[in-house]
């Protein structure tokens, strides 16, 4: 049994339906990307997934229970996290402030926590009392994760990881990504609009449009499919 594992899953807002019967599935230390067009559904899959919007049919299933009608928070008390795209720090609170808002689940936030933050993140712990607002959007990144990774997730939901990084930070947002999934047991599901790239650092992916899955298959085979790279690589 996967990790996740999303079934048939009917989602949208309002009475605008985006996904039409989504399957997904996340194994164990895995880092798993959705990529696609523009409005093909990803993000509102994620969203399905964690319970920020209802799941209209189909279920989710997460580490063998069904979290289909869950709300986000019992979510994350199960040991998922999300990481969204925009507003994903509290602006006026500090960095290590931040980083105990993410640790909200557990009774005690140790010094050994704070540690870990550090050696992966050493601009986090030199910018320790500084607020979050005052901090470049890669700083920000970084503390969004750092934060998610507070309670030791088994799964980390990442929206759009490298939107709004500076190209030369691009390439080690992903390699981060890589070495939290290594160190820490943590497999990440990710949406990424940088396709090549998140598809280059991850075991397997979807693909999805018109809220539909069109392909699915290691990173290494859709980047090496031509229909792929035709139709949603850029040739």
């Amino acid at each position: 049994m996967a990790l996740l594992e999303a079934r048939d899953v009917v989602s949208g807002y309002g009475d605008a339906e985006i996904l039409h019967g989504v399957d997904l599935d996340v194994e164990g230390r895995e880092i798993v990307t959705i990529i696609g067009p523009n409005g093909a559904g990803k993000s509102t899959m994620m969203k399905a997934i964690y319970g920020l919007i209802d799941c209209w049919a189909g279920s989710v299933t997460f580490d063998g229970d069904d979290i289909t009608d869950l709300r986000a928070d019992r979510v994350t008390e199960r040991g998922m996290c999300y990481v969204p795209q925009r507003e994903n720090v509290f602006p006026t609170l500090t960095v290590r402030e931040n980083l105990e808002m993410g640790a909200y689940i557990k009774t005690e936030v140790t010094e050994t926590d704070f540690q870990d933050v550090w050696e992966r993140f050493p601009i986090l712990e030199e910018r320790q009392n500084q607020r979050a607002s005052s901090m470049s959007g890669g700083q920000q990144q970084m503390l969004a994760l750092s934060s998610a990774l507070m309670i030791d997730p088994d799964l980390l939901l990442v929206d759009e990881p490298s939107a709004g990084l500076a190209p030369d930070l691009v390439d080690d947002m992903f390699d981060r990504l890589v070495e939290i999934r290594d160190e820490t047991d943590t497999a990440i599901l990710m949406v990424e609009q940088n396709a090549r790239k998140a598809l280059s650092v991850s075991d397997r992916g979807y693909v999805l449009d018109m809220g539909e899955n069109k392909f699915e298959g290691s990173g290494e085979e859709l980047l090496e499919s031509e229909e792929v790279a035709e139709l949603y690589l850029g040739g």
